[in-house]
């Protein structure tokens, strides 16, 4: 992540803060462009903390203090100006809906490119290729990403599933070894079933790699490499987890096409070999 990704990084730090600098990130997050321009005791004013605990904040999220992070910040608003759009809301009309929705989807899209690192991209790509078995975690809407990710890896001839039953994805946690690869899918990374399904895997001697907003939760303790996207938390009306699932998917997507060409006579005799079947099975 850049220097001038600061927002996107508070936002991923949030979870992991402590209940007074907690109250110091909503500030920030509300009116960044304000905050640049406010001294060290009227942001803690405004957080009702003390000018120490502004301090302790700003270093838990990786600055060395107040001034680096007004300067960090300044260059975020100057790159990526406020949202024009906020959450729906009672009362909005279709055309807003379909604004804030697409809205919120491309704004996730852009801050996931710029959160994901290309090195760790790089990493996932080699161990998926050479991977044995390759085993995707997710529940809910995170569930559908891992479908996904198991309809496209296995079109190019890996072997993988995607579990969604808690207990099988323990159980088959539990036969991994150092040749597969783990993949968890979890936009909080809290949920405690894909954890324990990751420290399983990981436990088992697999690789384990980590899809998550949230660089802190508990699912990056067990994973080789993290991955992160980037959207805003969700609200009532977007339960459903839409910007984090289009970004999870975009995120598997990178991977596969990654994978299918750095294998690429292989991937497209294996997709040529699909369609075909598939093809066979329409009606003329």
């Amino acid at each position: 992540m850049s220097a001038s990704d600061c927002l996107l990084h508070l936002r991923g730090m949030f979870p992991s803060l402590r209940p007074a600098e907690r109250r110091v990130a909503t500030e920030i997050l509300k009116q960044p462009g304000e905050i640049v321009h406010l001294s060290i005791t009227e942001l803690a004013k405004r957080a009702q903390v003390s000018d120490a605990t502004v301090v302790k904040f700003c270093k838990r999220i990786g600055y060395k203090g107040f001034q680096e992070l007004k300067i960090r910040l300044a260059q975020d608003v100057v790159v990526k100006p406020e949202p024009i759009y906020g959450a729906v809301e009672p009362g909005d009309d279709i055309a807003a809906i379909k604004d804030k929705i697409f809205y919120a989807n491309v704004q996730a899209l852009q801050d996931t490119t710029r959160t994901l690192d290309n090195d760790d991209l790089l990493v996932v790509v080699e161990k998926l290729g050479t991977a044995k078995r390759i085993e995707f975690y997710g529940l809910g809407a995170s569930g559908i990403v891992a479908q996904d990710a198991q309809q496209k890896f296995m079109r190019i001839g890996l072997h993988c599933v995607a579990l969604a039953d808690s207990h099988m994805q323990i159980t088959n946690a539990a036969l991994l070894n150092k040749d597969d690869v783990a993949v968890a899918v979890s936009y909080s990374g809290e949920t405690w079933e894909i954890v324990e399904s990751l420290r399983t895997a990981q436990e088992a001697g697999a690789y384990t790699v980590a899809l998550t907003n949230f660089p802190r939760s508990s699912v990056t303790q067990y994973a080789d490499r993290v991955l992160l996207t980037s959207s805003d938390e969700e609200t009532v009306f977007r339960s459903g987890a839409i910007a984090s699932r289009i970004a999870q998917l975009s995120t598997i997507d990178t991977l596969f096409i990654a994978v299918a060409l750095a294998q690429y006579e292989h991937s497209t005799a294996c997709i040529e070999k699909t369609r075909k079947a598939v093809a066979d099975r329409k009606h003329s």
